[in-house]
């Protein structure tokens, strides 16, 4: 049976509190989508959280429900209550850090800089650190350095906030004679003006198949073994602690692997272990269309067998075809395509230096 990891939370609750307040047009904390998440995470054994409870009366009656502990900072003047609250916090995960040894996970929630030593500490100590943050009020600095990081506006159950009108801007009232604005039409007047309609869109789906593109032939090209769906899911986390296959519209990141795979992204086959399938680059597909590309372009410019210099190629590929991208393909860089289309016998590629650039010449 597989040992499932033991969590302890620890919640700078001012923090989240206020910054959900301020950056949720008013919204009230909740504490029950970050319970959920972490859930789906593992055990949780330790709830803290550490705030001057006057000031939060009714969320200590919401946390006492969710059976978290509540850790009192006497009321102070200024900074020096938040710097009360934050150093307890620290010292009690450390301390705990130390004298549990089963406690394999940390949760941090705050989006306070001042948590990234407390952070990089824990990790020192072969601990994983998961942050939770209100995405308006959570430093630049400190989702780099956990090692998977949630907004909490993006939690599942966590409520959008209605857009706010702008301020000082009456709503159009229909004049003597004139009919109603249509939906769409207000619609069509909302994106124009910037705001959106409804929900916030989804990220963009070709970056992240460039992204997902460039992590498998990274894991392809430097280590061993076969690249599994669950050790590619921890790679993008480790760049980028704030992925989530949610944000691009998909429920679990196996529906984000097969929806790659059927726009020739990745190639997924049977893993060692069930739903954990091994992923891969095509190898043939998207890839020979691409070199058959590079190929006749090359072809055509350099009529009667003359060379063709690399600066400016990839321009001329994108207007025979504008959705070209060679890290789509999983290549870092253009001269990175170019040298295995080489490889591949499409092109001839050598450098020249007289011309101090990479000359091509089309084969076959």
């Amino acid at each position: 049976m597989e040992q499932e990891d033991r969590i302890a939370l620890f919640l700078d609750y001012e923090n989240l509190a206020l910054g959900a307040r301020d950056h949720r047009g008013g919204a009230a904390f909740d504490f029950r989508p970050i319970a959920d998440a972490l859930a789906e995470r593992g055990r949780v054994v330790v709830r803290r959280a550490y705030a001057d409870w006057s000031f939060f009366d009714e969320d200590r009656r919401m946390l006492t429900r969710s059976h978290v502990e509540l850790i009192e900072i006497p009321q102070r003047m200024g900074a020096s209550r938040k710097n009360a609250a934050d150093i307890k916090m620290a010292v009690d995960a450390i301390e705990l850090a130390f004298e549990r040894d089963y406690i394999s996970t940390f949760v941090i929630c705050s989006g306070d800089s001042d948590f990234t030593p407390l952070v990089h500490k824990l990790r020192e100590l072969n601990k994983k650190v998961i942050g939770v943050g209100v995405e308006g009020s959570t430093s630049a600095l400190l989702p780099p350095a956990c090692d998977e990081f949630l907004y909490y506006d993006r939690l599942e159950g966590v409520d959008i906030p209605p857009t706010a009108s702008r301020r000082g801007r009456p709503a159009r009232q229909p004049g003597p004679g004139q009919r109603p604005p249509e939906p769409e039409q207000e619609e069509r007047e909302q994106e124009a003006e910037g705001r959106p309609v409804g929900e916030e869109p989804g990220r963009d789906v070709d970056a992240l198949a460039v992204l997902v593109a460039q992590t498998v032939a990274g894991l392809q090209g430097s280590a061993s073994g076969e690249v599994t769906a669950s050790r590619l899911k921890r790679t993008l986390l480790r760049k980028d602690p704030t992925f989530s296959e949610s944000d691009y519209g998909f429920r679990t990141f196996g529906e984000l692997l097969r929806h790659l795979a059927g726009h020739n992204v990745v190639d997924l086959a049977e893993g060692p272990a069930k739903g954990d399938p091994e992923v891969s680059l095509p190898e043939h597909g998207d890839r020979e269309v691409a070199f058959g590309l590079l190929r006749s372009v090359v072809g055509d410019l350099g009529s009667a067998g003359n060379p063709v210099a690399l600066s400016g190629l990839k321009n001329q590929l994108r207007r025979a075809r504008p959705d070209f991208s060679e890290k789509k393909l999983g290549y870092r860089s253009f001269l990175q395509f170019c040298k295995a289309a080489a490889t591949g016998g499409a092109v001839d590629l050598r450098w020249s230096p007289e011309a101090d650039d990479y000359l091509l010449t089309a084969q076959g």
